[in-house]
């Protein structure tokens, strides 16, 4: 989540856990701790694709921050000037405040890496966008109940009980979509087929599904509000043949550990020289995604890995108009808006007559 929402939920459970007895302080160090693990952020690993994907790795890992908990925790017990609050209720504090940081983030696309410093994927269940203010109000609002009136307590334990209600009701959206959108996927053979169900920007009314399938990929747009429209999938082309290319370089084949099968390749001209460009499906939306890569170069007949890879700009286009047509689309009772709407159409193989 942005750093905004993982200082407020950090603050929120703060002023939960010791509000009563440390008042505004309480809330503020809790915002600092919710923000810790976000630090790596300055840690400049090399290279984009290495910045992108060890992002979210020993500072949000499980193992890593239990410790550091375990270690403020007595350090607190024993020198803090608050004598009359037990290790156990210090433990309980840092402990919250600190692991509820990534554990929120694995509720987002990308998730994060709570198991390093084991060789696992990133761990995700994506059920909110990455920025969401229906879940961020309710803690600020709390938050600045306490910092208003000294009570530390009351104000951001109900802004955390609202919160967590939001993740439960996005939960439910997501079991919904899901529901909706098994019968379409039985019925073209995709049951087993790797898929991301996730909520478009913002908001987790709206709900975009890829489907993965060799060389391709679908996409769609399932909302709450759909009625008995069936969901309509898209088909693209991934350029599963350019992946062998990515997959002899390193930094291509830890981009794949990454994102899994959610990559798409293409060959773009870029300065005068053919680039092979990795586009991570997963976050944004078809035609705004902003995590693409360049990886090499072609030389001849032959692909020389680029020294050192390079984050390319998101494509061009009115991303504002792109999201005025997403929320309309959110209350509609037709699927009026499809993802081709906004991705060039070389991209598409197959659109269903409703787009």
């Amino acid at each position: 989540m942005d750093t905004l929402t993982q200082a407020a939920l950090g603050a929120a459970i703060g002023g939960t856990v010791l509000g009563r007895r440390l008042g505004r302080k309480a809330v503020l160090l809790g915002a600092a701790l919710g923000t810790l693990p976000d630090l790596d952020v300055v840690i400049d690993y090399g290279d984009a694709v290495a910045n992108v994907t060890r992002h979210r790795g020993f500072s949000h890992s499980l193992f890593v921050l239990t410790g550091l908990a375990a270690l403020l925790a007595w350090l607190a017990a024993r020198f803090a000037p608050a004598r009359d609050i037990s290790l156990r209720r210090w433990a309980a504090f840092f402990g919250l405040c600190l692991l509820t940081h990534p554990l929120l983030d694995a509720l987002t696309t990308y998730g994060t890496q709570l198991w390093w410093p084991l060789d696992v994927r990133p761990t995700a269940w994506p059920i909110v966008f990455i920025i969401d203010p229906l879940y961020t109000l309710p803690l600020l609002v709390g938050i600045g109940v306490a910092m208003a009136t000294g009570n530390g307590r009351r104000g951001p334990a109900w802004g955390l009980a609202l919160s967590c209600a939001y993740l439960l009701f996005a939960l439910g959206a997501k079991g919904l979509v899901e529901q909706r959108l098994t019968p379409v996927l039985a019925e073209r053979g995709l049951t087993e087929a790797p898929r991301l169900v996730q909520p478009t920007p913002f908001n987790t009314l709206l709900w975009r599904a890829t489907i993965v399938e060799d060389g391709r990929y679908h996409e769609a747009l399932i909302g709450l509000f759909d009625g008995e429209h069936r969901p309509a999938l898209e088909t693209y082309s991934r350029g599963a043949d350019l992946a062998p290319v990515a997959m002899a370089d390193p930094r291509g084949r830890r981009l794949d550990w990454f994102a899994g099968p959610f990559l798409r390749y293409e060959v773009q001209t870029r300065d005068g020289r053919e680039t092979l460009v990795a586009t991570d499906l997963r976050l944004g939306f078809p035609g705004f995604h902003p995590f693409r890569f360049g990886l090499a170069h072609r030389q001849g007949e032959t692909w020389q890995p680029l020294t050192r890879t390079i984050q390319l700009p998101t494509p061009a286009g009115n991303r504002r108009a792109a999201l005025a047509r997403l929320g309309e689309r959110i209350l509609s009772a037709e699927a009026v808006l499809c993802t081709s709407h906004f991705v060039p159409r070389d991209w598409l193989l197959i659109a269903p007559g409703q787009c």
